[in-house]
């Protein structure tokens, strides 16, 4: 349940179940179903259960988000400034270009109200370009698969700060005081010698209840909460907690949390649309922006970086290798799905852009799988990354 491929596949399923119950003639049910309201209304969680994957079950996945960021900024790559400047500087190419495509082609086209999605595209789902990399990547080096993890964890963050800046219409800030209270009980929790799970999620679910009263999207709470665990081993224990975490909370993301956020998701009604939002601004905006813009940010911003600093790719990768990369960080699915959430309201733009996020990260999905065995039929040099330098053995993806 931990494979990457497993979750991929999953989340593939979930999807594709949701498109065809969404316009079968049952599309009438799959409404209901997603619109059906449970929880207190007390507490002002008497949410739609669609709305309860997006700002409940997603928090797990930006938790899982949290802690891979802490670790790969404590013990991990992105320590190293040398090393983690062109993923990090191709994450924010990889950003910047596709919401400069979407928003240039919604103008273009004559629908400035579309231009409220322009955050959509330049969303990477790290778990479906993961999958493919196990799946059609294996002979390439290893290494490539950190360079894609380190890309696609600064474009998480990059996405959630996006999502706290310009998502966030008010916030209330005594209750967010109270959430931000709450994360730091559960920071002292989670560092205790004697931690328990008895403990920890009544803080997590008591943070993430304050953050989602307090305006700010409630994920954010997640991400908070995973900062806080700490990513080295402490009180004598040979492995560090954020490991731990993982391992035990990242079957629950990959095998429940996102198939199930996929399926209310991904659900588009586009038989009563009549095919009309295949033509509309924004499914073509999206589409661009995640297909071309992805692979032409990362790509562009790593050529001119090695080509005018002195930041060089790691060890056993070159610019090559990164046409696949660019084309995986075009899978948006997971984020983009949230991000429209929170710029539409129900109606012709949403729909597009959903539309256009399931067509674009097909698109770059097969595209990168395409690209990837390209890659890893073609001979190597003994300097791929061109430094001067040969490259040292970093092994296989297996």
């Amino acid at each position: 349940m931990s494979d990457e491929r497993t979750g991929g596949v999953l989340l593939l399923i979930a999807a594709l179940v949701a498109v065809i119950w969404s316009n079968s003639p049952w599309r009438a049910t799959y409404a209901s179903l997603s619109g059906t309201m449970v929880g207190p209304e007390a507490l002002h969680l008497h949410l739609s259960l669609s709305t309860w994957a997006a700002d409940g079950l997603l928090a797990i996945f930006f938790f899982l988000v949290g802690v891979e960021l802490k670790h790969e900024a404590t013990v991990g790559s992105l320590r190293r400034p040398k090393e983690a400047g062109v993923p990090v500087l191709a994450a924010v190419g990889g950003m910047v270009l596709p919401a400069v495509l979407y928003v240039a082609v919604v103008l273009g086209l004559g629908d400035p109200e579309g231009i409220d999605g322009w955050a959509i595209p330049t969303a990477t789902d790290i778990a479906f370009a993961l999958a493919v990399l196990a799946v059609f990547g294996r002979g390439l080096p290893r290494v490539l698969r950190l360079f894609l993890l380190t890309l696609a964890a600064v474009d998480d963050l990059l996405a959630i700060l996006v999502i706290a800046v310009f998502f966030t219409e008010h916030i209330d800030l005594v209750v967010l005081g109270a959430a931000l209270a709450a994360v730091a009980v559960f920071a002292v929790l989670v560092r205790m010698r004697n931690w328990s799970w008895w403990l920890l999620v009544p803080a997590a679910v008591v943070a993430w209840g304050f953050m989602h009263a307090s305006g700010v999207h409630a994920t954010i709470a997640g991400v908070l909460l995973g900062f806080c665990v700490p990513a080295v081993a402490v009180h004598g224990e040979t492995e560090p907690r954020t490991h731990v975490l993982d391992d035990a909370i990242r079957p629950v993301s990959a095998c429940f949390a996102l198939p199930v956020f996929a399926f209310f998701a991904a659900g588009v009604n586009v038989v009563d649309s009549g095919g009309g939002l295949l033509v509309q601004p924004v499914f073509m905006a999206t589409t661009i922006g995640l297909v071309a813009g992805k692979l032409v940010g990362v790509l562009g911003t790593t050529a001119l970086v090695t080509a005018l600093t002195p930041l060089r790719l790691p060890d056993a990768i070159g610019l090559r290798d990164l046409v696949p990369i660019g084309f995986l960080t075009g899978i948006g699915f997971t984020v983009s799905l949230l991000i429209t959430e929170l710029s539409f309201d129900e109606g012709a733009h949403r729909d597009a852009a959903k539309v256009g996020i399931l067509v674009g990260s097909l698109l770059a999905g097969v595209l990168g799988a395409l690209a990837l065995r390209w890659d890893a039929q073609r001979a190597r040099s003994a300097d791929m990354n061109r430094d001067g330098i040969d490259d040292t053995e970093t092994g296989p993806i297996e």
